[in-house]
């Protein structure tokens, strides 16, 4: 009788199924990312050469969505889009006229827009070749790309972030998604654009609340990955909170450049494995979004998640007291918060609800829980398990006087 061994085992000396065909290829993708202002000026070119660039001499088909806040902030936008097609027609072949479509949270929680966009992409007859332009929040952006990617296995997509998360993290990236069965980005895809467009102009409609709360992206990314950044963004938290033009640009560009140096040089792009480092702070901003019905913005649920795992980092010896001080003094420079009543809510056990974060966390990737703490500004270390009761400890501290937690 042979010897049964565990797949441990197989794999340890060198055996296994011997009747096999190994495959094995590698696939490169690239894309630019583009810094513009006023990118529907009639001489503007950014847009044509980023979907021209491969295929300069063809006529591209061409689908709009625009965020209905962005169209809000800017109601003669489908008009200029159009103008601008116009002009560009050697470039651009419209897809009728541009679809405005739900902002914010809202749209990740509609279950039906997903399939209202691939309708439109269906209607349009966009082709594999066929460009979906995509303008608005993080949030329009995941829905958007989530639709493009499933349509023909992927329609060409390219990102036009309209808020200050989207420019620097959000609108970047490889990943789309909209939220399911209770959990946030439940279904989704990695498809990486065919080219992402930064218009600083379209900054200049958001409210003081939607600006500031994309700059937590950048207070996690320098925390993490960069402290000559780290000391930037302490040096010029004054014009950053009041949304100076310049300060903003800057921070863009540097935030953007370093995720988008994570998601080159990491090793693990599309994150088969156990670990997200550029997640610094969101096992609770996950959290602290579905419990508080999408109140808080991601930025605001994300200063909060830094702030709890600071404050972790700092209770377990792992960052000295003084540079956790320092994290969350940017953060509170900023008029980011660090707290919301909903943070000190407790189940029938008495155990705070943020926590179930940790484990809707660990299984969105699989695996085992691995979270990225502090061991110094600018550098993340990676941990697989957390101490309720520190947590508990650490988000009593943050609570304001009376509050409780």
């Amino acid at each position: 009788m042979s010897q049964r061994l565990t797949p441990a085992e197989l794999i340890a000396d060198g055996a296994g199924p011997h009747d096999r065909i190994e495959q094995r290829f590698a696939v490169a993708f690239d894309y630019p990312v583009l810094f513009t202002r006023d990118l529907f000026a009639i001489d503007n070119h950014v847009l044509p050469w980023a979907i021209g660039r491969r295929e300069p001499n063809r006529r591209h088909r061409v689908l709009v969505v625009i965020d209905d806040g962005v169209a809000a902030g800017h109601p003669n936008l489908p008009a200029r889009i159009s103008a601008f097609a116009t002009a560009h027609a050697s470039v651009l072949d419209p897809c009728g006229a541009p679809m405005i479509v739900p902002g914010g949270e809202r749209a990740k929680h509609d279950g039906d827009l997903v399939e209202t966009l691939q309708r439109r992409m269906f209607d349009a007859h966009l082709d594999r070749q066929g460009f979906v332009i995509a303008i608005g929040g993080g949030a329009v952006l995941d829905v958007v790309g989530y639709a493009a990617a499933t349509v023909h296995r992927g329609v060409r997509l390219v990102r036009v972030p309209s808020t200050v998360l989207a420019q620097n993290d959000a609108g970047i990236g490889v990943k789309n998604g909209v939220n399911a069965f209770g959990v946030k980005n439940f279904l989704g895809t990695f498809a990486p654009p065919w080219a992402v467009i930064d218009d600083f102009d379209l900054l200049r409609s958001l409210a003081v609340r939607d600006r500031t709360a994309g700059i937590a992206e950048a207070v996690k990314v320098a925390a993490i990955r960069d402290r000559e950044f780290f000391t930037w963004l302490t040096a010029h938290v004054s014009a950053l909170a009041t949304g100076d033009d310049a300060a903003i640009e800057v921070m863009v560009r540097r935030c953007a450049a370093l995720h988008l140096r994570h998601i080159a040089t990491s090793g693990d792009p599309f994150e088969t494995g156990s670990a997200r480092p550029l997640d610094f702070g969101h096992w609770a901003a996950h959290k602290l979004e579905a419990l508080t019905g999408g109140e808080l913005r991601h930025g605001e649920a994300v200063a909060i998640g830094i702030a709890i795992d600071t404050g972790y980092s700092v209770a377990t010896g792992q960052l000295p007291m003084s540079e956790g001080a320092r994290v969350v003094a940017l953060l509170r420079g900023l008029g980011l918060p660090l707290w919301h009543p909903t943070l000190g809510e407790r189940d029938a056990h008495g155990r705070l609800r943020v926590l179930d974060g940790l484990a809707e966390f660990r299984e969105h990737l699989g695996g085992e829980l691995t979270v990225t703490l502090l061991g110094d500004i600018g550098r993340g270390v990676e941990v697989h398990a957390i101490e309720e009761a520190v947590v508990d400890a650490v988000v009593a501290g943050l609570a304001p006087a009376g509050a409780g937690a």
